[in-house]
């Protein structure tokens, strides 16, 4: 579909700016379906046009245009109907983005409960649980549910990701890896790993993202179990996790060579190896090797750095990270 929202799928769902850019294109794009709900042309109809509209949903809540999020809900419901699962959880999360109060949270919650009584493995619904459980502060239901989701379908690769999430906020460090390693058994053979987009929003993606966000994930676990390893070496056998640490950095840059976090932590891995002299550790890198693999991300992490700096609106969403590693090349 041609037209202003040509290359929504494009935008980062994690950068506030883009969601506002976004929002403002609501006329536009909600302009393509006359009042009475009939599609004005026949590209409507297309899995794309639902897609944008999907997003448009999101990225109006976001901002808080109630409204026009109100219209793209009423508009996928008649076009899927209130009974789909998919349709169901958008529902659940427009009711929890517009409540006023604890209360209406807790309303969300019971209504979720009573759907789950009736489909127990209603998948867009346990996640939305799942995330306003988390919300309301309550760790240990959102990880009860988060085991009970998986004991239904223990292929997501996402539900593994947020339960290691959860655990890690809750000192469990030793359960955060096991299941970031579960979701990396489960995640495809892919070039890269995306959670940029929070883990119970559904979108309608076509087969070509549904390939391209299945490429970010894998990067961003590898880098994610890093962090846990390089965390958990603080409380002993340090050279065996650092050298884990090492490793799975590494496969996060060799999966996305332009993945600043991945960069940032290997040369922390790296540096804290050869500091403490755990090169050819029990089988560990040799010293040289760790060497290499520090400069070598030193100047992947400057370059990233630079060319970053150049358009820095549109990394706006990541400028903490941008941040940190400048004060980390500054360090070296």
């Amino acid at each position: 579909m041609a037209g202003p929202v040509a290359d929504i799928r494009e935008m980062n769902g994690s950068d506030l700016i883009s969601a506002l850019h976004l929002a403002q294109q609501a006329p536009a794009i909600l302009g393509q379906v006359s009042g009475s709900g009939v599609t004005s042309s026949k590209s409507s109809e297309t899995a794309d046009y639902y897609a944008r509209l999907e997003q448009l949903l999101l990225a109006c809540l976001r901002t808080g245009d109630d409204q026009s999020a109100h219209t793209c809900l009423n508009r996928l419901s008649l076009r899927f109907g209130p009974s789909n699962e998919r349709i169901m959880g958008l529902r659940g999360l427009y009711e929890e983005a517009t409540a006023k109060d604890q209360s209406a949270l807790e309303k969300c919650l019971q209504e979720y409960d009573n759907t789950l009584s009736q489909s127990p493995v209603n998948v867009p619904i346990l996640k939305r649980r799942v995330a306003l459980l988390r919300s309301l502060n309550r760790p240990s239901d959102a990880i009860s549910g988060l085991i009970q989701l998986l004991d239904a379908i223990p292929t997501d690769a996402e539900a593994w990701c947020e339960l290691a999430d959860l655990y890690q906020s809750q000192g469990l460090a030793s359960q955060a890896i096991f299941s970031l390693e579960e979701a990396l058994l489960i995640a495809p053979n892919s070039w890269n790993v995306c959670m940029q987009a929070p883990f119970f929003l559904f979108l309608f993606f076509s087969f070509l993202f549904q390939i391209k966000w299945s490429l970010t994930l894998k990067c961003k676990i590898h880098s994610r179990l890093g962090e846990l390893l390089y965390i958990c070496a603080s409380d002993g056998d340090a050279s065996r996790l650092l050298g884990r640490s090492v490793q799975h950095f590494s496969r996060s840059i060799e999966l996305c060579d332009d993945y600043l976090r991945g960069f940032y932590g290997l040369t922390l891995a790296s540096t804290r190896m050869l500091d403490n002299d755990y090169a050819g550790v029990s089988g560990q890198f040799p010293k040289k090797t760790l060497e290499r693999l520090k400069a070598f991300a030193l100047l992947k992490l400057g370059e990233i750095v630079e060319s970053r700096s150049i358009d820095d609106q549109y990394w706006a969403s990541s400028r903490s990270e941008l941040i940190a590693a400048k004060e980390l090349l500054n360090r070296q």
